[in-house]
């Protein structure tokens, strides 16, 4: 079993997180430039990800250095998962393994639920009559309104506005 580390360079940290991963036992630490929002994941993310093999496990300091969402992190377990690797996260201490695992999942999955998708979040303004109406008949305030279409309240006001008159 190889354990592979891998550390995010925005991070001021990420020389300590590299180090915290070598003290894991990790044979491999790689550090990735962050993608952020709507980019695939890091060059070094990928390659890892097509690296590991059966049995191997990737470990990360915390979630958030493996992606930038849930969905996201959602897709690095999948891939890790069909290669039968596991990912192994230190701080709180969870893999995605046996009940923590199943845990795990079920957490990403319901806040991926309510995440503004990616595309939604980058473009601003962007949102129709259409889909705010829809979401506002479907029992959503207009806060979460503007959350889930990547735009602000004042737009969703407007618009509604706009609607009744």
């Amino acid at each position: 079993m190889l354990r592979i580390g891998y550390v995010k360079l925005r991070d001021s940290h990420s020389m300590a997180h590299t180090q915290a991963l070598k003290a894991m036992g990790c044979h491999v630490v790689r550090a990735g430039e962050a993608a952020g929002p709507g980019k695939d994941d890091s060059a070094v993310l990928s390659s890892i990800l097509d690296f590991v093999g059966e049995g191997d496990e990737l470990v990360v300091i915390r979630l958030e250095h493996l992606a930038h969402c849930s969905r996201s992190a959602l897709d690095v377990i999948d891939r890790l998962e069909s290669k039968g690797a596991t990912l192994f996260v230190a701080e709180p201490e969870i893999s995605s393994i046996g009940e923590g695992g199943r845990a795990l999942r079920a957490a990403l999955q319901a806040v991926a639920a309510v995440e503004a998708p990616v595309a939604l979040r980058k473009r601003r303004g962007a949102a129709s009559a259409n889909d705010i109406v829809a979401l506002q008949e479907a029992g959503v305030g207009p806060v979460e309104i503007a959350r889930r279409l990547g735009v602000s309240r004042m737009t969703v006001w407007r618009k509604l506005r706009a609607i009744e008159a």
